[in-house]
């Protein structure tokens, strides 16, 4: 399976970065855990070649503007997924093409996950990959407008968070 990430890090370019003691993922850490999380559930997974997606990491100011414009939410917040399957959930059967599946495009605010981090008592890198995690599930189909459906895709995002032996 090919998988085709952009990985966008504008927030470590910025002033704001200096204050945060973890340095900036690895494109390759971020390719490394998409790629296992794309392989776990590739039964879910329309068939494919294989898969495209990009991640930003950016600052509460853009996550901002990004939540205002697309969900009417004058606030930030911690991720947003933008997907490019327009259903409920992946369309079943091969993807007929020699193109790579484009899955969408998740942004993640780095200082929102820090507060998030410290909260849970668990470093950035972790609070960063459980957002991505959840991200991606969002862009493959997943939601949760009740307890439930919640509850599943937390459980979901943990394995995926196991996968890549990192602990929430």
């Amino acid at each position: 399976m090919e998988l085709e990430l952009s990985v966008q890090q504008p927030f470590w370019e910025s002033p704001g970065a200096a204050s945060f003691p973890d340095p900036a993922i690895a494109s390759e850490t971020w390719e490394s855990w998409f790629a296992s999380w794309l392989a776990l559930m590739r039964a879910e997974l329309p068939s494919a070649r294989g898969y495209e997606l990009s991640v930003r990491l950016s600052d509460d100011g853009e996550i901002r503007q990004l939540n205002a414009g697309y969900r009417q939410q004058d606030k930030p917040t911690d991720v947003l997924a933008f997907a490019a399957l327009e259903v409920d959930s992946p369309l079943a059967g091969p993807f007929e093409s020699d193109d790579l599946l484009y899955l969408g495009d998740i942004a993640i605010s780095v200082e929102t996950a820090a507060r998030q981090a410290i909260a849970r008592g668990h470093g950035l890198t972790v609070e960063l990959a459980w957002l991505a995690a959840h991200g991606l599930l969002h862009l493959l189909g997943w939601d949760h407008p009740d307890d439930d459906s919640l509850s599943r895709m937390l459980a979901q995002q943990e394995t995926l968070l196991h996968a890549v032996g990192l602990e929430i």
